[in-house]
């Protein structure tokens, strides 16, 4: 008699590599923590898809109303992994088209969610990472945080997070930030408005948390329009941003109960 067990499909063995993504909701609150530490989260093209297609996930979903990004380790983000760049010359084109719609595409993400987003930072944010975290609805740092733009001591030009960077920064300091890759300490970031709270390390996550709550208890409608409208008036000349807050207005008055 033939062994049963012989014909059966084998099972496949666990992955043993970690998610370079990690997701977990805590209520209507969907958390997405960076999880390469060993190599400060910085973003190669594995974490960032995943990222990517995280955010559109938590975007889709009628029970998430808020999300907090955060990440793993030392850190918060290293910015690009330049060990990829070996790989992303002249001599493969597509690859490095590819690379940067990725990049430009997940970076611009945060801003068009429907939904909040709030980054908490402790350690570094570089280059990328820092475009995550002021790119971001708000933002809270650790006392130990520090972010910036030091893309030029490696001649390369911080091109995918330049137009996040003049948005949120006076074009002097932006300037200055991008040409010389000067660093932002966590008071710094607080003095310029660019962080919402500094707090302290132990306390980062759990503020971070309390705004995400607070966001997923108002009427999600209301908060969607709210986002879309801010950044919508923002890129408009004062009479269309009017008219669009005039439109709004008139819409909102479905949203209440």
């Amino acid at each position: 008699m033939p062994d049963p067990t012989a014909l059966a499909d084998p099972v496949p063995a666990p992955d043993p590599r970690p998610s370079v993504l990690l997701s977990d909701d805590d209520g209507a609150v969907r958390i997405l923590r960076l999880n390469r530490p060993d190599k400060r989260n910085a973003l190669d093209t594995a974490l960032t898809e995943a990222l990517h297609a995280a955010l559109h996930s938590a975007d889709a979903d009628p029970s998430v109303r808020a999300v907090l990004l955060t990440g793993e380790g030392r850190g918060f983000c290293a910015g690009a992994d330049l060990k990829e760049f070996a790989h992303l010359t002249p001599t493969d084109q597509p690859a490095v088209i590819r690379r940067a719609k990725l990049t430009a595409d997940t970076q611009a993400l945060l801003r068009r969610l429907s939904k909040p987003v709030v980054s908490v930072v402790h350690g570094a944010a570089i280059g990328g990472g820092a475009g995550l975290a002021l790119g971001s609805d708000m933002l809270v740092v650790a006392d130990d945080a520090t972010l910036g733009y030091p893309e030029i001591k490696h001649s390369i030009v911080p091109a995918l997070v330049m137009t996040g960077l003049q948005r949120q920064i006076g074009t002097k300091l932006a300037f200055e930030l991008i040409s010389t890759g000067r660093i932002l300490t966590a008071s710094e970031l607080g003095e310029i408005g660019l962080a919402n709270r500094v707090v302290t390390p132990q306390d980062a996550f759990a503020v971070g948390l309390d705004i995400a709550h607070q966001w997923a208890a108002q009427n999600p409608l209301a908060l969607a329009a709210i986002k879309e409208l801010f950044y919508r008036v923002a890129d408009l000349p004062y009479d269309a941003a009017m008219r669009a807050g005039q439109d709004v207005n008139t819409i909102m008055r479905g949203f209440r109960s």
